[in-house]
């Protein structure tokens, strides 16, 4: 039998979200599924009341190299103090760290925002032996500039020729992932550029995991069995609040195949009302 854990790096701001998102895995997913959260040092008081059985809080300090320090509200790598670490990048760095070290088979990164409103299990994220792998080739073009940024940095991180748009899309929230590949991706990282990878991609100002993730594994690792352009979510990824009558509009769009539902926190919608619309769900 296959194993998965879901793995959320979050943080104070995000712990009501973050609080839904855990009840709504232990409601759609059997006791074989479990979550890890992630959450800085300083976060984990308020997020110790949803340990559990299937859930673990872990300090994101766990899965830092001790190069990185915090310095106020920034994180310096002492082995290449400049520029600092930014935040946005130091998440991503967490989440691969934690993906890397996951004993299960497969890993499910969601961020706080994601709501599982179906049944779903390890057999979900892989079959016969392949971590399922989202891919939607020719996705990206010049009207999707930062995306077209990401991979040439990926590219460059991976020792990779340049390439130029049309490009692959492999960017999906909750987004499946093979551990093996992950560790194998970030030796992959460290060998390119000649220093532990964990200050390479620190160093970066554009960055995004998903990218490198999907690039190694079809341009380096070899695509897997399991491929699929089906999100298995219905996303919600503008940066307006919605209201009453535009989250039943959002929730009525979800197809038969959605297990999750991405409201993206960067919206604002209040979440008494994410809450009362994805109370259907239950």
């Amino acid at each position: 039998m296959s194993t998965l854990v879901v793995l959320t790096k979050s943080y104070g701001p995000d712990f009501e979200l973050c609080a839904d998102l855990n009840a709504s895995l232990l409601r759609h997913a059997p006791d074989t599924v479990g979550h890890q959260i992630v959450v800085p040092r300083r976060d984990l008081e308020r997020f110790a009341g949803l340990a559990g059985p299937r859930t673990v809080i872990r300090a994101e300090a766990d899965f830092l190299p001790r190069s990185m320090v915090a310095a106020g509200n920034l994180t310096l790598n002492l082995r290449r103090p400049w520029p600092p670490v930014r935040g946005w990048i130091l998440q991503q760095i967490v989440k691969l760290a934690a993906a890397a070290r996951a004993e299960a088979d497969a890993v499910l990164m969601a961020d706080s925002d994601v709501v599982f409103v179906r049944p779903f299990d390890a057999e979900t994220f892989r079959r016969n032996g392949a971590v399922r792998f989202y891919r939607r080739p020719g996705a990206i073009d010049a009207r999707l500039p930062r995306h077209v940024r990401w991979h040439a940095r990926a590219r460059r991180l991976l020792g990779l020729p340049a390439a130029g748009p049309p490009l692959t899309d492999y960017i999906n929230s909750p987004l499946a992932c093979d551990p093996v590949l992950v560790r194998g991706l970030l030796d992959r990282v460290a060998e390119v550029n000649g220093r532990e990878w964990t200050g390479t991609v620190g160093a970066e100002l554009h960055f995004s995991e998903w990218i490198l993730y999907g690039v190694y594994v079809d341009q380096v690792a070899g695509t897997p069995g399991f491929v699929s352009d089906d999100p298995l979510c219905h996303g919600y990824w503008d940066e307006v609040p919605l209201d009453g009558a535009g989250l039943d509009r959002v929730l009525d769009d979800i197809r038969p195949t959605d297990v999750a539902v991405m409201i993206s926190a960067k919206s604002r919608t209040p979440v008494a009302l994410r809450r009362a619309a994805l109370d259907r769900f239950r």
